[in-house]
């Protein structure tokens, strides 16, 4: 489960759903499943010795690859998928759906082991650990532990490439939600400083368009979640209500103009802000 955290049905632009080139070693297809919650859908990576010509034409060794996030259930999508590569292994950089749902599909099709960061989404392998280096396929790819949207959020980078894979950490657009109580906005805060400390690095997400550099992202989204933070202490404090906030009412007020189908990822979001401050000593707790 992907969402912007400014909760907007935004229109979301034109994807012709074919293999996109990230790096020497990288490139993503795009799940048709577009949404105010996956942006234009999820983006599928693979990665390996990818060659001058991805995908492979004809009768062209398909490449051997580790295939990262392989989308919601889609037997069509998951066809394409051993179309264009041969697949060494798959990972899962969480937990959610629209991740994961294809995943039993394409071990059955294929065979390769799934790794993820939690052992119940592995499947004939151990979890990841963090800063692990994968490199069944010949190329390295390093393994973050990157908590915060999900506590068991991972992304894998490629020193070589200069590209690291953020699953839904850091989005193509818009900012993701904190999946409150399993996602917590100071482990998120971590992360994105932690993220801040490598430079050079281009941003590859689970969903909307690659590009952006990795310190200007986490810059951002900084800004972003501090700013909010400050916002809700001002709301708070103006409102005398320190001891028990609902959760609910303060959503239902702050994000009164968000459609019905992302108001449940604002209190998610919400309420991971307010058990940031009943951490820090700010408030005595909160409801419903």
């Amino acid at each position: 489960m992907s969402a912007s955290s400014n909760f907007e049905a935004a229109p979301h632009s034109e994807v012709s759903h074919t293999w996109v080139r990230t790096s020497q070693h990288t490139a993503y297809l795009t799940v048709d499943n577009p949404s105010s919650m996956t942006l234009e859908g999820t983006n599928t990576y693979v990665v390996g010795v990818l060659g001058e010509n991805f995908p492979p034409l004809g009768d062209e060794e398909k490449p051997r690859v580790v295939v990262l996030d392989p989308g919601p259930d889609s037997a069509e999508h998951a066809q394409r998928i051993v179309d264009a590569v041969d697949v060494d292994l798959i990972v899962v950089s969480h937990r959610h759906k629209d991740h994961t749902g294809n995943v039993d599909r394409l071990h059955e099709l294929t065979g390769a082991h799934v790794r993820a960061w939690d052992k119940d989404q592995c499947r004939d392998a151990l979890p990841l650990q963090d800063e692990e280096v994968l490199n069944a396929t010949g190329v390295e790819i390093s393994v973050w532990h990157a908590p915060g949207h999900t506590s068991d959020s991972i992304a894998l980078s490629i020193f070589d490439d200069g590209v690291i894979m953020t699953g839904d950490t850091i989005l193509g657009r818009g900012t993701t939600m904190l999946d409150y109580p399993d996602g917590d906005l100071e482990d998120y805060l971590d992360t994105l400083r932690v993220f801040k400390e490598e430079p050079g690095f281009t941003v590859l997400p689970a969903h909307g368009p690659h590009g952006e550099f990795l310190e200007e992202a986490c810059d951002r989204l900084l800004e972003h979640r501090l700013t909010r933070i400050h916002d809700l202490r001002l709301r708070l404090k103006a409102a005398n209500d320190d001891l028990g906030p609902s959760a609910t009412a303060l959503t239902d007020d702050i994000y009164a103009h968000v459609p019905d189908q992302v108001r449940g990822p604002a209190l998610k979001t919400l309420k991971a802000q307010l058990a940031y401050l009943m951490d820090i000593g700010e408030i005595a707790g909160f409801t419903d």
